[in-house]
């Protein structure tokens, strides 16, 4: 692996030089500004995720267009993975809370029934509390385990240590005799072939603890999901198939859709409460962290066929569970310290906090650049160098996406997969022109998250809403009011500074201004049909249901 990360290294640090040096080419002439100098500091720190995003994604899409087999050029068990029946026995594991089991249970029957029952059982492993909610729930479960002898239903009566503890728990109690679990959340989908597929891979390594598969999006019927989830299935392959690359044994767990050998997870992977006493919310990875610090391989599948989730049905429900994620994220900063960890597995921790962290750095280049703008700062600036920054860095942000609609129309037969050259065009014009429109207004309010933290803003799990539904204009108003102010407020102060200025700044202020008709219109029910009538950001499973 020495000699992928050197590299993989050099890459990065050649796409960081070429965008500090565009930086500088446009900020320094005419001499720095304080503001202009602080602008370079809040660049300094978004600079990491912009060359870890370029430099994944370029390495992917190397791999994706010259090796053979793409996915076993960066997993290597994969070649020497076994056919034919298990040797081990496999917990198929679900965790639920408050979940709609009429959602919940027809993807486990098809996976179940497609497995073999003497080396797979299913365990749903529920948090929900006692209740009318926890009586439904296994009023459900035992009209579906009526004929599949091989279905268990265990319910806690506390929801301690939240996912990871039912996880563990479940381990202690009822892992006796099983070798394996595939883990999976609520709303995972996969095929008895793919979950084959990776008890296979993890039997032809004795030392390897975790195999995630990639995962996509389930085609959904929603505007928002079905827009959001077309991009990040392309930008995905990419990323992970680099990652992968430079990775290798020291790789991320997502917390689903992946299998994991019992023994070294349940020595390993308890996970005590942060110093403050408080829970880890994101435990995935820190499990990933503590398994390659003993010595154990993590490794991801980087090929999504038969592995999907559902997504948020609308913008609210997406930045309400982005803004979970982060909190949870972002308790990182206390486990960095610890002993015990390799150098990888602290950059694991780092990159998930990356994630998030260049939310508020990003906002504060903006408002600093409207305060540069309004006192006469920017006058010397270069337009063309200024411009010629905001594309090579809106390039490095979006590289995977970029690779991965670049590897579809080189590949005829994966552009057929999506409907032709033309429709992958037409789809990723509307994912480009979507995220666009979403992404500054979800930085906002991730920024505005993460600044009340420090001050005592509690973190939890909650459950979600999966369910398709329309928004509201006073609910929008409600979530996305501070976004939209502060658009409004800085539209104002970069009219006031120069015309150039609001021109070069309406990209990002359109997101933010319009941040309460995009949640409501990507949520709207005729938008959603007319998007699928005309197989706008359609999946192959969705195409070919319909051929068929």
């Amino acid at each position: 692996m020495t000699y992928q990360r050197l590299l993989f290294a050099a890459l990065a640090l050649v796409i960081t030089a070429g965008l500090l040096w565009l930086l500088v080419a446009a900020l320094a002439p005419g001499g720095w500004t304080p503001w202009e100098v602080l602008i370079l500091l809040c660049f300094l720190g978004t600079v990491p995720w912009s060359a870890l995003s370029a430099a994944n994604a370029l390495a992917g899409l190397a791999i994706l267009l010259i090796a053979r087999d793409p996915a076993a050029a960066v997993l290597p068990q994969l070649r020497a993975a076994r056919p034919g029946p298990p040797r081990g026995c496999t917990a198929v594991a679900i965790c639920i809370r408050n979940e709609a089991m009429d959602a919940v249970l027809p993807p486990l029957a098809r996976l179940m029934d497609g497995l073999p029952a003497d080396r797979f059982a299913l365990w749903v492993l529920s948090d929900t509390p006692a209740g009318d909610a926890a009586e439904t729930e296994e009023a459900a479960f035992r009209a579906f385990a009526a004929n599949r002898p091989n279905a268990r239903y265990r319910r806690r009566t506390t929801n301690e240590g939240f996912k990871a503890g039912n996880v563990m728990d479940f381990l202690d109690h009822h892992g006796e005799g099983l070798d394996y679990f595939l883990c999976l959340d609520a709303d995972s989908e996969m095929t008895p072939a793919a979950v084959l597929r990776l008890v296979a891979i993890l039997e032809a390594d004795p030392k390897l603890a975790i195999v995630q598969q990639l995962i996509h999006g389930r085609p959904a019927t929603a505007a928002f999901p079905r827009l959001f989830q077309f991009g990040m299935r392309q930008g995905m392959r990419t990323w992970a198939t680099g990652q992968a690359w430079w990775q290798g044994d020291e790789g991320p767990y997502w917390g689903h859709n992946a299998v994991i050998r019992i023994a070294p997870f349940r020595d390993h992977c308890r996970l005590d409460p942060l110093p403050d006493g408080s829970p880890i919310l994101s435990h995935d990875q820190v499990e990933a962290t503590r398994l390659t610090a003993a010595g154990w391989k993590v490794r991801v599948l980087p090929d999504d066929t038969g592995s999907s989730e559902g997504n948020p049905p609308t913008f609210g429900d997406f930045v309400t569970r982005d803004l979970r994620w982060a909190g949870g994220n972002m308790q990182y900063l206390a486990l960095l310290r610890l002993p015990g960890q390799t150098w990888m597995a602290r950059w694991q921790l780092v990159q998930a906090m990356l994630l998030f962290a260049g939310a508020p750095l990003w906002c504060g280049i903006l408002l600093l650049a409207a305060i540069n703008a309004l006192t006469g700062g920017g006058a010397t600036t270069p337009t063309g160098w200024l411009i010629l920054l905001m594309g090579a860095t809106w390039l490095c942000h979006y590289a995977p996406k970029l690779a991965g609609y670049a590897e579809m129309l080189i590949k005829p037969g994966l552009a057929e997969l999506y409907g032709g050259r033309g429709g992958v065009l037409r789809s990723a014009a509307a994912e480009i022109a979507f995220t666009t429109l979403m992404e500054p207004a979800r930085l906002m309010a991730q920024s505005l998250f993460l600044l009340a933290l420090p001050f005592g803003l509690k973190v939890g799990w909650v459950p979600q809403n999966r369910a398709d539904r329309g928004v509201s204009w006073a609910d929008a108003a409600r979530q996305f009011r501070a976004p939209t102010l502060a658009g409004l407020v800085l539209m104002v102060t970069f009219a006031a500074a120069s015309p150039l200025a609001l021109i070069l700044a309406l990209p990002v202020l359109a997101s933010l201004v319009l941040a309460i008709p995009f949640a409501v219109v990507t949520a709207d029910a005729g938008l959603s049909a007319w998007l699928r009538q005309e197989e706008i950001c359609a999946f192959p499973e969705e195409i070919v249901r319909r051929m068929a």
